[in-house]
C-alpha cells in the first residue's frame, strides 16, 4: 500500500489578523460609539483621522494587568502627538518620553510632572536643550558632545541638568521591523564609550540619573523581546558598575509591536509581561534602587486609530477597479509602503459603511495626488464601493498624519478627532 501523498500547500493568500477594536453595527463601523457616516458629518469633512478613548484606555488596562507592577510605563509621544491624546494619556503612563522642545511643550501642557518627562534624539538644538534644561525634564544624552553643551547650558541658566546616557548597545532588537541599536548608529553612545562618559558627567556636575537602552521596534515575537530585554538588564548591571553614583533610571526601551499586515499575528502580551516579570525579579539583586521603564508608543496607540476618507469616483481602467477618493499619501504616507517597507504590503481597509455586507469585487484604493506612490490599498477583497462611500485604513493611531508630507501638492489637511 502506497504511502498517503502530503497535503499541498494552501493556495490561501494569507490573510489581516482578526481587528476587534472597532465594533461592526448594521453594517457599519462604529468609532467612539458613534457609526462611521455619523462621525463623519460631526467631524464636518473628510479625510480625518479619528482615535479611540476607550481602545487607548483597554490598551493601557492590559499593559497594566500582564507587566511587572514595579514597571513604569511611558508614552513615546512621537507615536501619536495630537494634544488630546498627549492629554488622555499623561492621566493614564507614568510619563511621556519627546523628542523635540515642540513636543515638550505639548507634554508639559497636557499636566505631566517634568520629573516624568524624558527627552531624547540626536542633534538636540540649543532651544532643544535650553528648554529641557529650564523645564526640569530628564535629558537622554546621545552624544559626548551633547554632554559637554548641555553642561554649558546648564551653567549659563545656573541650573544643573537632569541626565540620563542613551545607549547604543552592543546587539540588537532581532525581528524588529527598525534596528535601533548595535553596530553602527547615529543613536546613542557605543556602549564601551558610555563608562568614560559617566565619570566626565560627575566631573561636569551633571545630575546624571540613568540609562536609556533602546535596541528595536515593531517586533511581534515575544522570544526576541526577551532576548532583547534580558540583554539590556545584563549590559546595565556591567555600566552600573562602573558609573559614579547608583543608577536610578533604567529606560529598557519598547518595541511592542502591532499586526499591520497579512500574516502578521498578535503580540502575545501576557507571554511577554511573565518573561519580563522573571526578569526584574533577577535583576532586582544587582539593581536594588533603579526603576525600571518600558517606552511604548506604537503599541499604546497605533490600534486605536482609524484614517477615514471618502470615495470620489469608482474608475474602471482595462478590468482593475479603482477607487479615487480625497485621501492618500500626503495625510498617510505609511499606509502608502512609503514609509519604511522594502515590498509594499496593505494596511487593513475596509469600506467603512458595507464592512460585510453586499456584492465583494478586488479593489485598488488610490488618492488624488499626481503620483503612482499615492496608493491605500492595492488590489484588495473590499465590498463594492460607490462614490460616497467611506474608506477606513484601520491601525493608523501611529504615526499617521504627523509623520506624512501633508504639504505635498497643495491639498488640504486632514482632521484630527479624540472620540
Amino acid at each position: 500500500m502506497s504511502a498517503p501523498l502530503p497535503p499541498k500547500p494552501s493556495t490561501q493568500p494569507p490573510q489581516h489578523a482578526a481587528l476587534t477594536q472597532f465594533p461592526v453595527l448594521d453594517d457599519s463601523l462604529h468609532i467612539g460609539g458613534m457609526a462611521l457616516e455619523r462621525l463623519a458629518q460631526r467631524v464636518g469633512q473628510t479625510p480625518f483621522y479619528a482615535y479611540d478613548r476607550s481602545s487607548l484606555s483597554a490598551r493601557v488596562a492590559a499593559l497594566r494587568l500582564h507587566l511587572p507592577p514595579q514597571l513604569q510605563l511611558h508614552y513615546a509621544m512621537k507615536a501619536n502627538p495630537m494634544p488630546a491624546v498627549v492629554q488622555l494619556m499623561a492621566g493614564m503612563v507614568d510619563g511621556i518620553d519627546v523628542a523635540s522642545h515642540g513636543e515638550l511643550k505639548i507634554a508639559l501642557d497636557a499636566g505631566m510632572s517634568p520629573e516624568r518627562i524624558s527627552f531624547a534624539g540626536p542633534g538636540k538644538s540649543a532651544a532643544d536643550l535650553s528648554r529641557a534644561i529650564a523645564a526640569g525634564v530628564m535629558l537622554n544624552l546621545e552624544s559626548e558632545h551633547e554632554m559637554e553643551r548641555a553642561a554649558e547650558t546648564g551653567q549659563r541658566l545656573g541650573l544643573r541638568p537632569v541626565v540620563a546616557v542613551r545607549v547604543n548597545p552592543d546587539f540588537e532588537l532581532k525581528s524588529s521591523g527598525m534596528k535601533m541599536g548595535g553596530g553602527p548608529k547615529p543613536f546613542g553612545v557605543d556602549a564601551e564609550r558610555v563608562p568614560a562618559m559617566l565619570q566626565r558627567c560627575a566631573a561636569l556636575g551633571l545630575d546624571w540619573r540613568g540609562l536609556h537602552i533602546y535596541s528595536g521596534s515593531q517586533n511581534l515575537k515575544p522570544e526576541a523581546l526577551h532576548e532583547a530585554q534580558s540583554k539590556t538588564l545584563a549590559l546595565a548591571q556591567r555600566l552600573a558598575a562602573d558609573a559614579p553614583s547608583a543608577l536610578q533610571v533604567l529606560n529598557m526601551g519598547g518595541g511592542f509591536g502591532i499586526p499591520y499586515f497579512p500574516g502578521e499575528a498578535r503580540l502575545n502580551l501576557e507571554v511577554v509581561g511573565a518573561n519580563l516579570r522573571r526578569l526584574l525579579d533577577q535583576a532586582r539583586t544587582e539593581l536594588p534602587g533603579t526603576e525600571f521603564v518600558i517606552e511604548l508608543g506604537r503599541y499604546l496607540v497605533g490600534e486605536a486609530g482609524a484614517y477615514v476618507c471618502r470615495v470620489v469616483e469608482r474608475k474602471i481602467s482595462r478590468g482593475q477597479v479603482y477607487l479615487v477618493t480625497d485621501g492618500g499619501l500626503h495625510h498617510h504616507l505609511a499606509a502608502s509602503g512609503n514609509f519604511g517597507q522594502v515590498i509594499r504590503k496593505n494596511y487593513p481597509v475596509v469600506i467603512g459603511n458595507k464592512v460585510h455586507g453586499g456584492p465583494r469585487e478586488t479593489a485598488s484604493v488610490v488618492g488624488p495626488l499626481c503620483t503612482p506612490l499615492d496608493l491605500l490599498a492595492d488590489n484588495l477583497p473590499l465590498a463594492q464601493a460607490e462614490a460616497g462611500d467611506l474608506v477606513v485604513v484601520l491601525q493608523s493611531g501611529a504615526y499617521g498624519l504627523s509623520a506624512s508630507p501633508a504639504g505635498f501638492l497643495g491639498h488640504p489637511a486632514a482632521l484630527e478627532v479624540l472620540v
